[in-house]
């Protein structure tokens, strides 16, 4: 599926990860990652929260199931206060390191009446890439 050119939201991610906690068991490894960070775009700028959590899920056949899910507090395209809570997945095999972009899977929930009705249509990408900035999560939509 091809996505529109221009992220409708662009997060910059600050990780700590000294707050990370790992648990190793005999069927696989948990690892949560906390996280808080910025978020800019045309329809929506603002922060992340600083409860976000990137869990990241690898199992005995070396599947790894990321899903972070993060609150983003700030102002509509219209200016209006509001949240937007994400959750955003990938999935990945063979235990080596993340691919360079990384796709994702974003589900979005808002309470902003504006933006409710794009968001709540479920017809987005993510994209992840880390450069010397850090790590940057872009969401697209998907085109018709």
């Amino acid at each position: 599926m091809k996505h529109k050119p221009t992220p409708i939201l662009e997060v910059h991610v600050a990780a700590d990860p000294a707050g990370t906690v790992v648990l190793t068991g005999e069927i696989g490894t948990v690892k949560m990652i906390p996280f808080r960070g910025t978020v800019s775009g045309p329809i929506f700028n603002g922060i992340v929260e600083p409860c976000g959590v990137d869990t990241q899920v690898t199992n005995q056949n070396e599947v790894r199931h990321m899903s972070a899910r993060y609150m983003l507090t700030g102002k509509d395209l219209e200016g209006g206060d509001c949240h937007i809570y994400v959750e955003n997945n990938a999935w990945f095999t063979g235990g080596g390191p993340t691919p360079a972009p990384f796709k994702t899977v974003p589900t979005f929930i808002t309470d902003s009446a504006v933006l409710a009705p794009l968001l709540h249509r479920n017809h987005f990408v993510g994209e992840g890439l880390t450069d010397e900035g850090g790590l940057w999560i872009r969401f697209y939509e998907l085109e018709p």
